[in-house]
């Protein structure tokens, strides 16, 4: 709830990037952690029963400067098994440039960022490959997600920086003879990650 509420502040504060359509590509990786938090399924929670280290991949277009569509994919491992998590969102982000005013005419220096989204999400319980079968997803579920950083505009094109995405979601187990309706199979969780990145920026429009 912090998170959101930093979040929030920070979209009324930025101002609108100039670029009307951008499309950016992400990779990052570190740690996770989650829980689940109520329902019959709480105790077997996707994000609490996967491993801790992270890296993952994200793919952004981005319209008038804060209007997002988002594709994400992470991968959880301890080294020795690994699961996926795959969602498709949108929502809005905002920066706020901390740099002096030469920095900032040149899209450089330092930057807080805030981000707030909703997604729909599969998982998997161990590595697949694609194409993906419906099989292969042990858990779905529909997020909600308010994400702050702090980053660096290296040039026009390539930002650094580390980010704290926070998430509530509901979750759906999923596998052969299970039931959407069934509450029994469902569950309520909530996940924290920390994540270095590096970004690359395409300025289309």
């Amino acid at each position: 709830m912090r998170a959101l509420l930093v979040a929030s502040i920070l979209l009324v504060a930025a101002p609108a990037s100039a670029d009307i359509l951008q499309l950016s590509g992400e990779v990052d990786a570190g740690g996770m952690l989650g829980k689940g938090t109520t329902g019959a399924q709480a105790d077997n929670a996707f994000f609490a029963k996967s491993p801790n280290a992270a890296y993952g991949a994200i793919i952004t277009g981005e319209l008038f400067g804060f209007l997002d569509a988002i594709i994400q994919h992470d991968e959880f491992t301890d080294f020795s098994r690994i699961t996926t998590w795959t969602q498709f969102g949108a929502g809005v982000h905002f920066e706020l440039p901390l740099g002096d005013d030469i920095q900032q005419r040149l899209h450089k220096g330092p930057f807080l960022e805030a981000a707030a989204a909703v997604f729909f999400g599969i998982g998997t319980g161990q590595e697949v490959m694609p194409p993906l079968d419906n099989a292969q997803i042990t858990d779905k579920a529909f997020i909600a997600e308010g994400k702050i950083g702090l980053g660096y505009h290296c040039s026009h094109t390539v930002d650094v920086g580390i980010s704290v995405p926070v998430s509530w979601g509901y979750f759906f187990k999923n596998g052969p003879g299970v039931g959407a309706n069934d509450t029994s199979n469902q569950y309520q969780g909530v996940e924290g990650e920390l994540f270095a990145y590096l970004r690359f920026n395409i300025h289309l429009l």
